[in-house]
């Protein structure tokens, strides 16, 4: 035991201290993705199984409950079509720019951390499949985190939860910003620095603000549970329940978001907006 706790420690310090040691990383996680996959193997063995074996009532039923999804989202949809059109006029009137799509891939799970304090995954896409560092993953639901480390085949994902993962949100109601950080539970979230006469309510939505350009704006991460209000105090307590099920979902979505537009120095700003000015000068002194 103190031998592994030695080499485990040498490891550690080794990574922090050389950057060939997290490309060494990379290169055993392709080695042991075989390994992840026969280890995911009895989980859908048994799924399979289940599928084979279930008797045609419950297929009959499940098929009834599943036509009944299907109509409720396609009125949704027909719903959604009409907002959409309608959306499109609002923004050509204002003159505004078009969204556009955000690719992506699906991917499924392979692994869950089983220690506590960590709130991490791995899936099956990885370098071969596009997936980077940096790169946000949802479930059917919402967003669950990031791309942390990328092998050849498989990726590992740091979850909302975790305590060391923040995500820029917005209130989808009233478009107010704050910073929602993880607090190691599945089911709860912490919203940092919300003044105590912010406009924030229980139930509001808190989807993704687009700053800092890591995650795209509109995509669900929390629901606001709790606000308390402490008087005398400049920040109310707020927390928030995750909207994504890390613990129930398999499969995953991995998203391509559009590079940022580089923005021109205030430097060559100024330089550019002179050099107009003194344009419209010289053409007004010609006679």
């Amino acid at each position: 035991m103190l031998l592994c706790a030695f080499i485990a420690f040498a490891l550690m310090f080794a990574e922090h201290r050389l950057p060939r040691v997290a490309e060494l990383r990379a290169h055993l996680s392709t080695v042991v993705t075989p390994v992840q996959w026969l280890v995911s193997l009895p989980s859908d063995a048994l799924s399979w199984g289940a599928l084979v074996v279930s008797d045609q009532s419950r297929l009959v039923d499940e098929n009834r409950r599943l036509r009944q999804q299907l109509l409720t989202m396609s009125h949704r949809v027909q719903r959604m079509a009409s907002l959409t059109a309608e959306n499109v006029r609002l923004r050509e009137l204002l003159d505004a720019a078009q969204r556009r799509e955000v690719p992506y891939i699906t991917a499924e799970l392979l692994s869950l951390d089983s220690d506590p304090f960590t709130h991490q995954m791995v899936i099956d896409r990885g370098r071969s499949d596009g997936a980077y560092v940096g790169q946000p993953v949802m479930d059917a639901s919402g967003l669950i985190g990031q791309v942390i480390a990328v092998s050849a085949y498989t990726s590992r994902v740091l979850m909302v939860a975790d305590a060391s993962h923040a995500v820029p949100v917005q209130v989808n109601r009233n478009g107010l910003r704050f910073i929602v950080q993880g607090t190691g539970s599945y089911d709860v979230l912490d919203v940092l620095h919300v003044p105590d006469t912010a406009d924030i309510r229980p139930g509001d939505l808190l989807v993704t603000s687009g700053l800092a350009g890591r995650f795209p704006e509109g995509y669900p991460v929390a629901r606001v549970r709790e606000v308390v209000h402490d008087p005398g105090a400049p920040f109310a307590q707020v927390t928030a329940e995750p909207v994504a099920q890390p613990e129930r979902s398999r499969h995953f979505l991995l998203l391509f978001p559009p590079p940022r537009p580089t923005r021109i120095p205030v430097s060559d700003t100024a330089r550019h907006a002179a050099e107009r000015v003194s344009g419209m000068t010289a053409d007004e002194e010609t006679p």
